[in-house]
């Protein structure tokens, strides 16, 4: 069992940038992947951002150049860098972890990217 905390939601103006943060409750070289997903509101979760333990990453094309998927291994936490951020990242970001063939998800914290 893993538990995901995220954190680092917030308020920002497009431009704008945000940290989010997801803490794992096991270490995190025990986990295969972590992720980023978001929902806005009507449409369906999507991936935003992966790292594997072997430190490859990925990034929806909608995001590259802009976010950047990295973890802290001595905090077993995970992070979404957001810069220059757009109304239409406004949505609610959920963490993912992968470890064992199986997938975890935290309870998600809200973007809202609005002047």
């Amino acid at each position: 069992q893993v538990q995901l905390e995220e954190s680092g939601g917030g308020l920002v103006q497009p431009g704008g940038s945000l940290r989010l943060s997801c803490a794992a409750s096991v270490s995190i070289f025990s986990i295969y992947a972590m992720r980023w997903h978001r929902q806005a509101p009507g449409k369906e979760r999507e991936l935003v951002a992966g790292i594997t333990s072997g430190s490859m990453t990925n990034y929806a094309d909608s995001v590259k150049g802009r976010f950047t998927i990295f973890t802290d291994n001595a905090k077993n936490t995970a992070y979404l860098q957001m810069n220059s951020l757009k109304p239409e990242d406004t949505a609610v970001y959920y963490c993912n972890a992968e470890r064992l063939g199986m997938d975890f998800w935290g309870k998600g914290t809200l973007v809202t990217v609005s002047s």
